[in-house]
Protein backbone atom coordinates (compact mmCIF):
# COMPACT_ATOMS: atom_id res chain seq x y z
CA UNK A 1 0.00 0.00 0.00
CA UNK A 2 1.40 3.38 -1.04
CA UNK A 3 1.13 5.75 1.91
CA UNK A 4 1.14 8.83 -0.31
CA UNK A 5 -1.77 7.44 -2.29
CA UNK A 6 -3.56 6.53 0.92
CA UNK A 7 -2.96 10.05 2.22
CA UNK A 8 -4.46 11.42 -1.00
CA UNK A 9 -7.52 9.18 -0.58
CA UNK A 10 -8.10 10.12 3.05
CA UNK A 11 -7.44 13.80 2.33
CA UNK A 12 -9.89 13.77 -0.59
CA UNK A 13 -12.60 12.32 1.65
CA UNK A 14 -11.77 14.94 4.23
CA UNK A 15 -11.85 17.61 1.52
CA UNK A 16 -15.38 16.54 0.58
CA UNK A 17 -16.40 16.74 4.24
CA UNK A 18 -14.78 20.17 4.64
CA UNK A 19 -16.44 21.52 1.49
CA UNK A 20 -19.82 20.38 2.76
CA UNK A 21 -18.82 21.83 6.12
CA UNK A 22 -18.37 25.22 4.50
CA UNK A 23 -21.73 24.82 2.76
CA UNK A 24 -23.18 24.04 6.16
CA UNK A 25 -21.55 27.11 7.72
CA UNK A 26 -22.72 29.25 4.81
CA UNK A 27 -26.29 28.07 5.34
CA UNK A 28 -26.11 28.56 9.12
CA UNK A 29 -24.46 31.98 8.83
CA UNK A 30 -27.02 33.15 6.28
CA UNK A 31 -29.95 31.96 8.40
CA UNK A 32 -28.74 32.94 11.88
CA UNK A 33 -25.76 35.30 11.50
CA UNK A 34 -23.59 35.70 14.60
CA UNK A 35 -25.55 36.52 17.72
CA UNK A 36 -27.40 35.13 20.69
CA UNK A 37 -28.94 32.09 18.93
CA UNK A 38 -25.70 30.89 17.34
CA UNK A 39 -23.72 31.60 20.50
CA UNK A 40 -26.12 29.36 22.42
CA UNK A 41 -25.90 26.56 19.86
CA UNK A 42 -22.11 26.65 19.52
CA UNK A 43 -21.71 26.46 23.30
CA UNK A 44 -24.21 23.58 23.48
CA UNK A 45 -22.45 21.70 20.68
CA UNK A 46 -18.96 22.40 21.97
CA UNK A 47 -19.12 20.18 25.05
CA UNK A 48 -20.29 16.92 23.38
CA UNK A 49 -17.89 17.72 20.56
CA UNK A 50 -15.12 18.17 23.12
CA UNK A 51 -15.99 14.87 24.78
CA UNK A 52 -15.98 13.20 21.36
CA UNK A 53 -12.44 14.39 20.70
CA UNK A 54 -11.35 13.89 24.29
CA UNK A 55 -12.53 10.29 24.77
CA UNK A 56 -13.58 8.92 21.40
CA UNK A 57 -11.18 10.24 18.79
CA UNK A 58 -8.57 11.38 21.30
CA UNK A 59 -7.42 9.26 24.21
CA UNK A 60 -9.44 6.20 23.19
CA UNK A 61 -8.14 6.00 19.62
CA UNK A 62 -4.53 6.67 20.62
CA UNK A 63 -4.67 3.84 23.16
CA UNK A 64 -6.89 1.41 21.23
CA UNK A 65 -5.22 1.40 17.79
CA UNK A 66 -1.68 0.46 19.01
CA UNK A 67 -3.19 -2.23 21.27
CA UNK A 68 -5.35 -3.61 18.46
CA UNK A 69 -2.35 -3.55 16.10
CA UNK A 70 -0.30 -5.54 18.62
CA UNK A 71 -3.06 -8.14 18.97
CA UNK A 72 -3.51 -8.45 15.22
CA UNK A 73 0.25 -8.87 14.61
CA UNK A 74 1.15 -11.12 17.53
CA UNK A 75 -2.02 -13.01 18.52
CA UNK A 76 -4.74 -15.11 16.97
CA UNK A 77 -7.81 -13.81 15.14
CA UNK A 78 -10.01 -15.17 17.94
CA UNK A 79 -8.09 -13.28 20.61
CA UNK A 80 -8.26 -10.09 18.51
CA UNK A 81 -12.03 -10.44 18.10
CA UNK A 82 -12.43 -11.02 21.85
CA UNK A 83 -10.53 -7.80 22.54
CA UNK A 84 -12.83 -5.89 20.16
CA UNK A 85 -15.95 -7.34 21.82
CA UNK A 86 -14.83 -6.45 25.34
CA UNK A 87 -13.67 -2.95 24.39
CA UNK A 88 -16.96 -2.26 22.59
CA UNK A 89 -18.99 -3.50 25.58
CA UNK A 90 -17.15 -1.41 28.16
CA UNK A 91 -17.06 1.68 25.93
CA UNK A 92 -20.80 1.50 25.20
CA UNK A 93 -21.78 1.14 28.85
CA UNK A 94 -19.50 3.92 30.08
CA UNK A 95 -20.43 6.42 27.37
CA UNK A 96 -24.14 5.67 27.73
CA UNK A 97 -23.86 6.55 31.44
CA UNK A 98 -21.93 9.75 30.60
CA UNK A 99 -24.60 10.71 28.06
CA UNK A 100 -27.45 10.16 30.52
CA UNK A 101 -25.62 12.15 33.18
CA UNK A 102 -24.93 14.99 30.75
CA UNK A 103 -28.60 15.25 29.77
CA UNK A 104 -29.76 15.25 33.38
CA UNK A 105 -27.13 17.76 34.53
CA UNK A 106 -27.36 20.07 31.50
CA UNK A 107 -28.01 23.25 33.56
CA UNK A 108 -24.87 22.63 35.61
CA UNK A 109 -22.90 21.79 32.47
CA UNK A 110 -23.94 25.07 30.81
CA UNK A 111 -23.25 27.09 33.93
CA UNK A 112 -19.71 25.67 34.07
CA UNK A 113 -18.95 25.91 30.34
CA UNK A 114 -20.58 29.32 29.75
CA UNK A 115 -20.88 31.16 33.08
CA UNK A 116 -21.34 34.46 31.27
CA UNK A 117 -24.78 33.27 30.13
CA UNK A 118 -26.11 32.98 33.68
CA UNK A 119 -27.03 36.68 33.70
CA UNK A 120 -29.35 36.19 30.70
CA UNK A 121 -32.08 33.64 31.63
CA UNK A 122 -33.41 33.35 28.07
CA UNK A 123 -29.99 32.61 26.61
CA UNK A 124 -29.15 30.25 29.46
CA UNK A 125 -32.34 28.18 29.14
CA UNK A 126 -31.99 27.93 25.37
CA UNK A 127 -28.41 26.69 25.74
CA UNK A 128 -29.56 24.07 28.28
CA UNK A 129 -32.24 22.79 25.88
CA UNK A 130 -29.79 22.60 22.96
CA UNK A 131 -27.24 20.81 25.15
CA UNK A 132 -29.74 18.10 26.07
CA UNK A 133 -30.57 17.44 22.43
CA UNK A 134 -26.95 17.33 21.26
CA UNK A 135 -25.47 15.31 24.14
CA UNK A 136 -26.22 11.82 22.68
CA UNK A 137 -23.75 12.74 19.94
CA UNK A 138 -20.93 11.60 22.24
CA UNK A 139 -22.47 8.10 22.44
CA UNK A 140 -22.79 7.75 18.68
CA UNK A 141 -19.34 9.15 17.95
CA UNK A 142 -17.58 7.00 20.55
CA UNK A 143 -18.83 3.91 18.74
CA UNK A 144 -17.92 5.50 15.40
CA UNK A 145 -14.37 6.03 16.71
CA UNK A 146 -14.21 2.38 17.76
CA UNK A 147 -15.29 1.30 14.28
CA UNK A 148 -12.83 3.68 12.62
CA UNK A 149 -9.95 2.36 14.72
CA UNK A 150 -10.74 -1.20 13.66
CA UNK A 151 -11.13 -0.30 9.98
CA UNK A 152 -7.91 1.76 9.94
CA UNK A 153 -5.99 -1.13 11.50
CA UNK A 154 -7.25 -3.30 8.64
CA UNK A 155 -6.08 -0.53 6.22
CA UNK A 156 -9.65 0.48 5.36
CA UNK A 157 -9.11 4.23 5.53
CA UNK A 158 -11.58 5.64 2.99
CA UNK A 159 -14.89 4.86 4.72
CA UNK A 160 -13.97 6.32 8.15
CA UNK A 161 -12.67 9.43 6.35
CA UNK A 162 -15.95 9.76 4.43
CA UNK A 163 -18.20 9.30 7.47
CA UNK A 164 -18.12 12.95 8.72
CA UNK A 165 -19.80 13.98 5.47
CA UNK A 166 -23.08 12.71 6.90
CA UNK A 167 -23.04 15.20 9.79
CA UNK A 168 -22.69 18.09 7.36
CA UNK A 169 -25.49 16.71 5.20
CA UNK A 170 -27.73 16.53 8.27
CA UNK A 171 -26.89 20.15 9.16
CA UNK A 172 -27.61 21.42 5.65
CA UNK A 173 -30.92 19.57 5.29
CA UNK A 174 -32.17 20.60 8.74
CA UNK A 175 -31.09 24.24 8.37
CA UNK A 176 -32.70 24.58 4.94
CA UNK A 177 -35.93 22.67 5.44
CA UNK A 178 -36.66 22.02 9.12
CA UNK A 179 -36.23 25.43 10.79
CA UNK A 180 -39.90 26.50 10.25
CA UNK A 181 -40.96 23.54 12.40
CA UNK A 182 -39.05 24.67 15.51
CA UNK A 183 -39.35 27.61 17.88
CA UNK A 184 -36.80 29.02 18.10
CA UNK A 185 -35.52 27.76 14.71
CA UNK A 186 -31.99 27.12 16.02
CA UNK A 187 -33.31 23.94 17.70
CA UNK A 188 -33.23 22.36 14.22
CA UNK A 189 -29.43 22.56 14.33
CA UNK A 190 -29.34 20.61 17.60
CA UNK A 191 -31.43 17.82 16.06
CA UNK A 192 -29.07 17.84 13.06
CA UNK A 193 -26.25 16.90 15.45
CA UNK A 194 -28.28 13.99 16.83
CA UNK A 195 -29.29 12.70 13.39
CA UNK A 196 -25.79 13.15 11.96
CA UNK A 197 -24.22 11.08 14.74
CA UNK A 198 -26.74 8.28 14.26
CA UNK A 199 -26.15 8.18 10.48
CA UNK A 200 -22.38 8.01 10.91
CA UNK A 201 -22.66 5.00 13.19
CA UNK A 202 -25.07 3.21 10.85
CA UNK A 203 -22.67 3.62 7.90
CA UNK A 204 -19.77 1.86 9.70
CA UNK A 205 -21.57 -1.31 10.79
CA UNK A 206 -21.72 -3.14 7.40
CA UNK A 207 -17.98 -2.50 6.85
CA UNK A 208 -17.17 -4.06 10.24
CA UNK A 209 -19.32 -7.08 9.44
CA UNK A 210 -17.49 -7.51 6.12
CA UNK A 211 -14.10 -7.96 7.81
CA UNK A 212 -15.59 -10.11 10.58
CA UNK A 213 -15.07 -7.51 13.32
CA UNK A 214 -18.62 -6.41 14.11
CA UNK A 215 -18.57 -6.27 17.94
CA UNK A 216 -20.82 -8.48 20.04
CA UNK A 217 -22.10 -6.31 22.90
CA UNK A 218 -23.13 -7.68 26.28
CA UNK A 219 -24.06 -6.38 29.71
CA UNK A 220 -21.25 -8.34 31.37
CA UNK A 221 -19.03 -5.38 32.13
CA UNK A 222 -17.03 -7.40 34.66
CA UNK A 223 -15.67 -9.73 31.99
CA UNK A 224 -14.76 -6.77 29.83
CA UNK A 225 -13.10 -4.97 32.74
CA UNK A 226 -11.01 -8.02 33.66
CA UNK A 227 -9.71 -8.66 30.14
CA UNK A 228 -5.94 -8.21 30.02
CA UNK A 229 -5.91 -6.14 26.81
CA UNK A 230 -8.72 -3.86 28.02
CA UNK A 231 -6.96 -3.17 31.32
CA UNK A 232 -3.72 -2.31 29.51
CA UNK A 233 -5.63 -0.01 27.17
CA UNK A 234 -7.34 1.75 30.07
CA UNK A 235 -3.97 2.37 31.72
CA UNK A 236 -2.85 4.08 28.53
CA UNK A 237 -6.11 6.00 28.22
CA UNK A 238 -6.11 7.53 31.69
CA UNK A 239 -3.25 9.99 31.14
CA UNK A 240 -3.91 10.24 27.39
CA UNK A 241 -7.29 11.87 28.12
CA UNK A 242 -5.38 15.04 28.87
CA UNK A 243 -2.38 14.46 26.62
CA UNK A 244 -4.13 14.21 23.25
CA UNK A 245 -6.89 16.69 24.00
CA UNK A 246 -5.12 19.75 25.37
CA UNK A 247 -6.10 21.80 22.31
CA UNK A 248 -9.78 20.97 22.88
CA UNK A 249 -9.56 21.84 26.57
CA UNK A 250 -7.98 25.14 25.57
CA UNK A 251 -10.83 25.79 23.15
CA UNK A 252 -13.37 25.13 25.90
CA UNK A 253 -11.60 27.47 28.31
CA UNK A 254 -11.39 30.04 25.53
CA UNK A 255 -15.15 29.77 25.09
CA UNK A 256 -15.56 30.56 28.79
CA UNK A 257 -13.39 33.65 28.32
CA UNK A 258 -15.30 34.61 25.15
CA UNK A 259 -18.68 34.50 26.91
CA UNK A 260 -17.57 37.57 28.90
CA UNK A 261 -16.68 39.49 25.72
CA UNK A 262 -18.97 41.19 23.20
CA UNK A 263 -21.93 39.32 21.70
CA UNK A 264 -20.71 37.37 18.68
CA UNK A 265 -17.26 36.59 20.11
CA UNK A 266 -18.01 32.87 20.44
CA UNK A 267 -19.30 32.78 16.86
CA UNK A 268 -16.32 34.70 15.44
CA UNK A 269 -13.94 32.22 17.05
CA UNK A 270 -16.06 29.33 15.78
CA UNK A 271 -16.04 30.47 12.15
CA UNK A 272 -12.29 31.16 12.27
CA UNK A 273 -11.69 27.75 13.82
CA UNK A 274 -13.73 26.12 11.06
CA UNK A 275 -11.49 27.67 8.42
CA UNK A 276 -8.38 26.58 10.29
CA UNK A 277 -9.73 23.03 10.56
CA UNK A 278 -9.84 22.78 6.77
CA UNK A 279 -6.07 22.27 6.30
CA UNK A 280 -5.72 20.77 9.77
CA UNK A 281 -8.19 18.01 8.97
CA UNK A 282 -7.06 17.44 5.41
CA UNK A 283 -3.40 17.08 6.37
CA UNK A 284 -2.95 16.73 10.14
CA UNK A 285 -5.79 14.34 10.90
CA UNK A 286 -5.14 12.37 7.70
CA UNK A 287 -1.42 11.99 8.39
CA UNK A 288 -2.02 11.01 12.00
CA UNK A 289 -4.64 8.47 10.92
CA UNK A 290 -2.41 6.64 8.44
CA UNK A 291 0.84 6.97 10.40
CA UNK A 292 -0.34 5.48 13.69
CA UNK A 293 -1.09 1.93 12.43
CA UNK A 294 2.17 1.80 10.44
CA UNK A 295 4.20 3.11 13.37
CA UNK A 296 2.54 0.56 15.66
CA UNK A 297 3.50 -2.23 13.23
CA UNK A 298 7.11 -0.96 13.13
CA UNK A 299 7.25 -0.96 16.91
CA UNK A 300 5.74 -4.44 17.16
CA UNK A 301 8.35 -5.78 14.69
CA UNK A 302 11.17 -3.70 16.28
CA UNK A 303 11.94 -2.01 12.96
CA UNK A 304 13.41 1.16 14.46
CA UNK A 305 14.97 2.55 11.27
CA UNK A 306 11.68 2.41 9.36
CA UNK A 307 9.95 3.97 12.37
CA UNK A 308 12.26 7.00 12.12
CA UNK A 309 11.88 7.21 8.33
CA UNK A 310 8.10 7.24 8.64
CA UNK A 311 8.24 10.15 11.07
CA UNK A 312 10.65 12.01 8.79
CA UNK A 313 8.30 11.49 5.84
CA UNK A 314 5.39 12.86 7.87
CA UNK A 315 7.34 15.91 9.01
CA UNK A 316 8.47 16.84 5.50
CA UNK A 317 4.95 16.54 4.13
CA UNK A 318 3.69 18.68 7.01
CA UNK A 319 6.08 21.53 6.31
CA UNK A 320 5.55 21.19 2.55
CA UNK A 321 1.77 21.55 2.81
CA UNK A 322 0.97 23.16 6.18
CA UNK A 323 3.32 26.15 5.90
CA UNK A 324 1.75 27.47 2.65
CA UNK A 325 -1.72 26.78 4.05
CA UNK A 326 -0.97 28.88 7.14
CA UNK A 327 0.43 31.74 5.04
CA UNK A 328 -2.53 31.60 2.67
CA UNK A 329 -5.07 31.67 5.51
CA UNK A 330 -3.49 34.85 6.89
CA UNK A 331 -3.27 36.63 3.53
CA UNK A 332 -6.65 35.47 2.24
CA UNK A 333 -8.58 35.93 5.49
CA UNK A 334 -10.98 38.62 4.28
CA UNK A 335 -11.50 37.08 0.79
CA UNK A 336 -12.26 33.69 2.37
CA UNK A 337 -14.58 34.94 5.11
CA UNK A 338 -16.46 37.38 2.90
CA UNK A 339 -16.95 34.78 0.16
CA UNK A 340 -18.13 32.04 2.50
CA UNK A 341 -20.06 33.88 5.20
CA UNK A 342 -20.80 37.51 4.21
CA UNK A 343 -24.46 36.88 3.44
CA UNK A 344 -27.79 37.49 5.11
CA UNK A 345 -27.40 38.21 8.82
CA UNK A 346 -23.59 37.95 8.74
CA UNK A 347 -22.38 41.58 8.64
CA UNK A 348 -19.19 43.38 7.58
CA UNK A 349 -18.36 43.77 11.27
CA UNK A 350 -18.56 39.98 11.64
CA UNK A 351 -16.21 39.56 8.66
CA UNK A 352 -13.53 41.81 10.13
CA UNK A 353 -13.87 40.34 13.63
CA UNK A 354 -13.60 36.79 12.27
CA UNK A 355 -10.60 37.89 10.17
CA UNK A 356 -8.72 38.93 13.31
CA UNK A 357 -9.29 35.52 14.89
CA UNK A 358 -8.31 33.65 11.71
CA UNK A 359 -5.02 35.54 11.30
CA UNK A 360 -4.21 34.77 14.94
CA UNK A 361 -5.06 31.08 14.50
CA UNK A 362 -2.89 30.84 11.35
CA UNK A 363 0.21 31.60 13.44
CA UNK A 364 -0.08 28.17 15.04
CA UNK A 365 -1.48 26.09 12.18
CA UNK A 366 1.81 24.41 11.29
CA UNK A 367 2.48 23.66 14.95
CA UNK A 368 -1.00 22.19 15.36
CA UNK A 369 -0.47 19.82 12.42
CA UNK A 370 3.04 18.90 13.59
CA UNK A 371 1.55 17.77 16.91
CA UNK A 372 -0.71 15.33 15.02
CA UNK A 373 2.39 13.83 13.37
CA UNK A 374 4.78 13.88 16.33
CA UNK A 375 2.41 12.62 19.05
CA UNK A 376 1.82 9.24 17.31
CA UNK A 377 5.59 8.79 17.52
CA UNK A 378 5.06 8.31 21.26
CA UNK A 379 1.61 6.69 21.28
CA UNK A 380 2.57 3.95 18.79
CA UNK A 381 5.21 2.90 21.36
CA UNK A 382 2.51 2.98 24.08
CA UNK A 383 4.35 5.86 25.74
CA UNK A 384 1.71 8.20 27.08
CA UNK A 385 3.47 9.93 29.95
CA UNK A 386 5.82 12.06 27.86
CA UNK A 387 3.11 13.66 25.67
CA UNK A 388 0.98 14.23 28.78
CA UNK A 389 3.72 16.19 30.52
CA UNK A 390 4.21 18.27 27.39
CA UNK A 391 0.46 18.80 27.04
CA UNK A 392 0.18 20.10 30.59
CA UNK A 393 2.99 22.57 29.95
CA UNK A 394 1.23 23.74 26.78
CA UNK A 395 -2.10 24.10 28.57
CA UNK A 396 -0.55 26.23 31.31
CA UNK A 397 1.20 28.36 28.67
CA UNK A 398 -2.11 28.83 26.82
CA UNK A 399 -3.88 30.19 29.88
CA UNK A 400 -0.97 32.50 30.73
CA UNK A 401 -1.11 33.91 27.20
CA UNK A 402 -4.90 34.22 27.42
CA UNK A 403 -4.55 36.59 30.36
CA UNK A 404 -1.75 38.46 28.58
CA UNK A 405 -3.58 38.91 25.27
CA UNK A 406 -7.32 39.13 26.02
CA UNK A 407 -7.42 42.78 27.07
CA UNK A 408 -5.19 43.82 24.20
CA UNK A 409 -6.61 41.72 21.35
CA UNK A 410 -10.00 40.62 22.76
CA UNK A 411 -11.23 37.39 21.06
CA UNK A 412 -8.25 37.35 18.66
CA UNK A 413 -5.95 37.12 21.68
CA UNK A 414 -7.61 33.84 22.66
CA UNK A 415 -6.95 32.44 19.18
CA UNK A 416 -3.34 33.60 19.24
CA UNK A 417 -2.74 31.90 22.59
CA UNK A 418 -3.90 28.55 21.17
CA UNK A 419 -1.72 28.94 18.08
CA UNK A 420 1.45 29.79 20.00
CA UNK A 421 0.83 26.98 22.50
CA UNK A 422 0.50 24.49 19.62
CA UNK A 423 3.93 25.55 18.37
CA UNK A 424 5.35 25.06 21.87
CA UNK A 425 3.71 21.64 22.08
CA UNK A 426 5.24 20.57 18.74
CA UNK A 427 8.70 21.83 19.69
CA UNK A 428 8.70 19.90 22.97
CA UNK A 429 7.44 16.72 21.29
CA UNK A 430 10.20 16.99 18.68
CA UNK A 431 12.84 17.47 21.36
CA UNK A 432 11.52 14.45 23.24
CA UNK A 433 11.71 12.21 20.17
CA UNK A 434 15.27 13.35 19.43
CA UNK A 435 16.48 12.98 23.02
CA UNK A 436 15.17 9.40 23.18
CA UNK A 437 16.69 8.68 19.74
CA UNK A 438 13.28 7.60 18.48
CA UNK A 439 13.57 9.97 15.54
CA UNK A 440 16.72 10.68 13.53
CA UNK A 441 16.32 13.31 10.75
CA UNK A 442 17.18 12.00 7.29
CA UNK A 443 19.67 13.76 5.01
CA UNK A 444 18.74 16.89 3.06
CA UNK A 445 16.79 18.98 5.57
CA UNK A 446 18.89 22.13 5.04
CA UNK A 447 18.31 22.33 1.29
CA UNK A 448 14.69 21.25 1.77
CA UNK A 449 14.15 24.20 4.15
CA UNK A 450 15.86 26.73 1.88
CA UNK A 451 13.84 25.69 -1.15
CA UNK A 452 10.63 25.67 0.87
CA UNK A 453 11.35 29.18 2.16
CA UNK A 454 11.90 30.46 -1.38
CA UNK A 455 8.60 28.98 -2.58
CA UNK A 456 6.74 30.47 0.39
CA UNK A 457 8.21 33.91 -0.29
CA UNK A 458 7.12 33.84 -3.93
CA UNK A 459 3.63 32.63 -3.03
CA UNK A 460 3.31 35.29 -0.33
CA UNK A 461 4.24 38.10 -2.71
CA UNK A 462 1.82 36.78 -5.34
CA UNK A 463 -1.09 36.63 -2.89
CA UNK A 464 -0.28 39.97 -1.26
CA UNK A 465 -0.58 41.82 -4.55
CA UNK A 466 -3.44 39.62 -5.77
CA UNK A 467 -5.72 40.36 -2.81
CA UNK A 468 -5.57 44.14 -3.21
CA UNK A 469 -7.81 46.22 -0.96
CA UNK A 470 -9.58 44.20 1.73
CA UNK A 471 -12.33 46.82 1.95
CA UNK A 472 -13.14 46.21 -1.73
CA UNK A 473 -14.01 42.59 -0.97
CA UNK A 474 -16.92 43.79 1.14
CA UNK A 475 -18.39 45.63 -1.86
CA UNK A 476 -18.13 42.85 -4.45
CA UNK A 477 -21.21 40.82 -5.32
CA UNK A 478 -21.15 37.17 -4.23
CA UNK A 479 -20.38 35.72 -7.69
CA UNK A 480 -17.52 38.17 -8.18
CA UNK A 481 -16.03 37.31 -4.78
CA UNK A 482 -16.18 33.60 -5.64
CA UNK A 483 -14.47 34.09 -9.01
CA UNK A 484 -11.75 36.31 -7.56
CA UNK A 485 -11.11 33.95 -4.64
CA UNK A 486 -10.89 30.95 -6.97
CA UNK A 487 -8.37 32.79 -9.13
CA UNK A 488 -6.29 33.76 -6.08
CA UNK A 489 -6.22 30.19 -4.75
CA UNK A 490 -5.20 28.77 -8.12
CA UNK A 491 -2.68 31.58 -8.70
CA UNK A 492 -1.10 31.21 -5.25
CA UNK A 493 -0.95 27.41 -5.41
CA UNK A 494 0.44 27.58 -8.93
CA UNK A 495 3.19 30.00 -7.91
CA UNK A 496 4.11 27.83 -4.91
CA UNK A 497 4.22 24.43 -6.61
CA UNK A 498 5.81 25.79 -9.78
CA UNK A 499 8.63 27.22 -7.68
CA UNK A 500 9.07 23.90 -5.90
CA UNK A 501 9.19 22.08 -9.23
CA UNK A 502 11.80 24.48 -10.61
CA UNK A 503 13.87 23.92 -7.46
CA UNK A 504 13.86 20.16 -8.00
CA UNK A 505 10.91 18.82 -5.97
CA UNK A 506 9.18 15.78 -7.54
CA UNK A 507 6.12 13.85 -6.41
CA UNK A 508 7.98 10.54 -6.54
CA UNK A 509 10.34 11.79 -3.82
CA UNK A 510 7.51 11.60 -1.28
CA UNK A 511 6.20 8.13 -2.06
CA UNK A 512 6.47 5.59 0.74
CA UNK A 513 5.18 2.07 1.18
CA UNK A 514 3.18 1.12 4.26
CA UNK A 515 4.65 -1.33 6.76
CA UNK A 516 3.19 -4.82 6.37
Amino acid sequence: MNLLRTLATVSSMTLLSRILGFVRDFVVARAFGAGMLTDAFFVAFKLPNLLRRLFAEGAFSQAFVPMLGEYRNRRSAEETKTLVDHVATLLSLVVFAVTALGIAAAPVVVWISAPGYASDPTKFELTVLLTRITFPYILFMSLVALAAGILNTWSRFALPAFTPVLLNVAFIVMALFATPWFDPPVIALAWAVFIGGLLQLALQLPALAKIGMLPRLSLNWRAAWQHEGVRRMLKLMAPAVLGVSVAQISLLINTIFATFLANGSVSWLYYADRLMEFPSGMLGAALGTILLPSLAKCHASENHEEYSRLLDWGLRLTFLLAAPAALALALLAVPLISTLFFHGAFTATDVLATRSALVAYSVGLTGLILVKVLAPGFYARQNVRTPVRIAVISLIATQAMNFAFIHWLQHAGLALAIGLAACLNAALLYRGLRQRQIYQPQDGWLFFSLKLGAALAIMGVALWFGVGSEAAWLTYASPERLVRLTFLVVFGAGAYFATLWLLGFRLRDFRRRAVT
